[in-house]
């Protein structure tokens, strides 16, 4: 007799907290059987992978024109030009507490855009996640059939 307590008393117990968890919920989406969007809108979510596509507006760099022997392996390579060739713009990669940017050099015959991950000098605690930030610079002069240089270093603030 003390067991069949014991089991009613657990059934009740978790009948009252699936009722209770969230009724709404299941009033509304009664019959529903669309997925629910949990997430926001993609122009909102941060960037988590590197681009593959320009944004809109922008075309992308030929392979041929990038020289990215001076990248590090794995770093994202994803160029495009706008305003007919006057801005570059570059994906990046910073995290942690790191803070992405980019140093222009412009000669007649090459473009040379270093991406900088500056990080505090100070030991803190920092996440543990990488981010791509889609950076721009502006030229000079547009940038034609000049070769792009890529290189990438880290510095501390």
């Amino acid at each position: 007799m003390k067991r069949l307590g014991t089991v009613v008393g657990a059934g009740v117990l978790l009948f009252l907290a699936s009722a209770c968890a969230n009724p709404q919920e299941s009033q509304d989406n009664a019959g529903d059987t669309r997925p629910t969007e949990t997430s926001a809108p993609a122009e909102e979510q941060p960037d988590r992978q590197p681009a593959r596509t320009p944004p809109s507006g922008g075309e992308k760099v030929a392979a041929a024109q990038l020289d990215t022997k001076a990248l590090a392996k794995g770093y994202p390579v994803m160029v495009w030009t706008e305003d007919d060739g006057r801005t570059v713009g570059v994906v990046a990669q910073e995290g942690g507490c790191g803070k992405a940017s980019v140093e222009p050099a412009e000669s007649a015959a090459q473009v040379v855009i270093t991406m900088v991950e500056t990080t505090p000098k100070a030991p803190q605690a920092c996440t543990m996640d990488l981010r791509y930030p889609k950076l721009t610079t502006e030229l000079k002069e547009p940038l034609g059939d000049r070769k792009i240089v890529l290189k990438n270093e880290q510095r501390k603030s």
